[in-house]
């Protein structure tokens, strides 16, 4: 497995073809909500998992949460191909957007993840933040935050 930060519009293909599949195609997320305006390298920081093969396989992005803000980065998109769950792909791209996180100078990180994803990201030390459940894209979500001091 090999995590490059997304550095070209190949690249970025790549990320939005795996987000297609899994969202829209999958989770039926419309389009217009799932492609928005952080779908460039000047935006946000994107990550692509490739496989041994150099096959893309998994992905995800991060921006300051707030315009100008580097103590808290936000993490979204993260996706990774459904009939390659439950390899350790997501942890790998996690761990890959953790080290570009922390490369950034952000000292903590929050998400919004979907509620059957909140023990994944448990295991990698995330925690909920408040007991409210929300939706986005008609998907239940939680907000969750971990801290990199």
């Amino acid at each position: 497995m090999r995590a490059v930060k997304v550095v070209n519009e190949a690249q970025l293909r790549d990320c939005l073809s795996i987000r297609r599949q899994v969202f829209i195609e999958e989770q039926r997320v419309p389009e217009e909500l799932e492609i928005d305006e952080f779908d460039h390298p000047d935006r946000a920081v994107h990550v692509l998992l490739y496989d041994d093969d150099g096959a893309p396989v998994a992905t995800a992005r991060f921006r300051p949460y707030h315009p100008g803000d580097h103590r808290t980065a936000k993490v979204q998109r993260v996706a990774v191909l459904g009939h390659l769950r439950g390899r350790g792909l997501g942890r790998e791209v996690m761990q890959a957007v953790e080290e570009l996180v922390r490369e950034g100078g952000f000292q903590e990180i929050v998400l919004d993840a979907q509620l059957h994803a909140e023990q994944f990201y448990q295991k990698l030390g995330y925690r909920r933040v408040s007991n409210d459940v929300f939706e986005d894209a008609g998907i239940p979500h939680v907000r969750m935050q971990k801290s990199l001091t």
